[in-house]
Parts: structure tokens; sequence; C-alpha cells
């Protein structure tokens, strides 16, 4: 049976869940459309999480990689167009790590684009009634590393894996420590996942392809 790896990374910043693994976990085994789930959680660490995904890609060998990241600011399930490449972290990750306009491939494209059907598994989550978006920034943290670096390592590798990176909201007891922060329910996030892996499965091509993988 065909594999998705479905990654979500483990808490940071003072919380004590992470939105991303609850998603992840609650899928983790289910079959979507003849395709299994394979979830695992990442360390929220510059250089462990690229090493933990990768040999997870080589022990699973996906067909699909859909890595997770909570963006605590946000109103929506926002898909990510690209992943850029620097590190330039306002704060330290979990093991300290804590790089200033740093590249993270040395000598690698600027970007990369997400070889998902980004567009497609927006409209599906839309039409399911989940609020969803496409984002054209990551960021420049852990997330932003792993929307740049998994593409990116499969680009090198020539794999014909389809991969990119999704930012969810606070789930509603994260946002209650926060006056005005938005959040969505877990039941909420798990339907939106769930017809946007559907819709990667039906529309296997990205909307955007480019040259070498950088933007023009």
């Amino acid at each position: 049976m065909p594999k998705i790896l479905l990654t979500g990374f483990q808490p940071f910043g003072g919380e004590v869940i992470n939105p991303s693994w609850q998603v992840a976990s609650h899928l983790n085994g289910v079959v979507i459309d003849g395709y299994e789930i394979v979830a695992a959680e990442i360390p929220v660490a510059r250089f462990e999480a690229l090493d933990l995904i990768i040999s997870l890609i080589e022990k699973h060998q996906p067909e699909i990689i859909i890595n997770v990241g909570q963006a605590g600011g946000r109103q929506e399930i926002t898909v990510e167009r690209i992943g850029i490449n620097v590190d330039d972290y306002g704060a330290p990750d979990n093991a300290g790590n804590q790089p200033i306009d740093e590249p993270i491939e040395e000598g690698g494209p600027a970007a990369v684009f997400s070889t998902l059907p980004v567009k497609a598994m927006v409209e599906a989550m839309r039409i399911a009634g989940v609020p969803a978006a496409v984002s054209n920034s990551a960021g420049t943290y852990l997330c932003n590393h792993v929307a740049y670096g998994i593409p990116r390592y499969l680009q090198k590798n020539s794999s014909e894996a389809v991969a990119g990176f999704i930012h969810i909201p606070f789930l509603p007891e994260q946002a209650a420590k926060f006056r005005g922060r938005s959040s969505m329910a877990l039941d909420t996030l798990i339907l939106g996942f769930t017809v946007a892996i559907k819709a990667i499965i039906a529309n296997p091509k990205a909307d955007i392809k480019a040259v070498g993988g950088v933007t023009h």
C-alpha cells in the first residue's frame, strides 16, 4: 500500500502541546483513498529535524510527504507555496540553536516550491467548510527550514515523491491563554487534512513548476 508521511513538531516556546503533532498522531495509520498515513513527531531542532524526516523517507518510501507546523497567529489552515534558503530564528530552538541570516543549504537555490497541489488543497478544504488559504511565506524558523529542506532533498535525489508544508492555528486550549488569539478545533483540523490529502491524491501535480526549484 502506498504511504503518506505526515509529520508534526514537538511543543516549543513554552507550549505543552503542539497542534501539528495532535493532528498527525490522530491520523496515524488511517487509510485515505488507498494511501496509508505514517505519522512521526519531529524535534524543534535545526539539524535533527531534517535528519529525522529524511531517515523516515528512506525507511517508508512514501509517495507523499506532508510536514505540519504551528502558526499561533494565523486564523486558517495555510498551505505553504514556498520555502526560502535562510535560517533566521527570532528565538532559540529546543536545542538552543539560534542562527541569524544563515543559509539552510550553502550554495543552494534561493527558494524551492512545494510540489503539492496547494490551490487544489485549499479549495477542497474550503468546500468542506474548513477555513484555508495559500501562504507565500513559511517564516524563517524551523517550519521554513523543513519547507525548504525536504522538497530540496527530493529534488537532489530525483525523487518522484511530492512534498510540502502546512501551517495550522492554535488549538482552543492554547488560544485561551492569549486574548484575541485565533484557534481551530482538532476535529476541524482533522477534517481539513482529510480532504486536503484526498485533493493531493486526485491532483498529483503541483500548481507551479519552477525551473530548478528556484523562484523567478
